[in-house]
């Protein structure tokens, strides 16, 4: 599998993109695939994340980039660096809209291996940022 990314222009301001993204109760009761996470969104935290992609499966993460509001980034993998997935959220703005980029990369010794079991991410990225823009343009969360 290759890396997946998926992007959407907002109306709203970059503020408002990162206030939502940094919110995990915003984030799993936004219909936008995250299921729980525990822990909180902030500078080097370590987060357990649930996703519809994978249900039954707990993810580890680190909130390894934190520059507020423009990236954002989240790690987790394997020990030793033997796996390891990053996904990134940035925040571009243009004129009086932003751009949300979010986009996931899989390094590693074992990554060509793994990514081959894994499932089509693209669904659930697509699903993921036209629902930050829905909720960042006014709709409910």
């Amino acid at each position: 599998m290759p890396d997946v990314a998926a992007q959407a222009l907002i109306k709203a301001p970059s503020s408002t993109i990162w206030a939502i993204l940094t919110d995990a109760d915003r984030l799993v009761a936004g219909g936008l695939g995250v299921l729980r996470i525990d822990g909180q969104i902030r500078p080097g935290a370590r987060l357990k994340l649930w996703s519809e992609v994978s249900p039954n499966r707990a993810f580890a993460l680190r909130v390894s980039v934190f520059e507020p509001p423009r990236e954002m980034a989240w790690t987790g993998g394997m020990p030793l660096g033997l796996f390891r997935g990053t996904r990134r959220f940035s925040l571009t703005t243009e004129g009086e809209q932003t751009m949300l980029r979010i986009a996931e990369n899989f390094t590693g010794p074992l990554a060509p291996m793994i990514t081959r079991t894994l499932p089509d991410l693209q669904p659930s990225f697509d699903r993921f940022v036209a629902g930050i823009k829905h909720i960042a343009e006014g709709g409910r969360s």
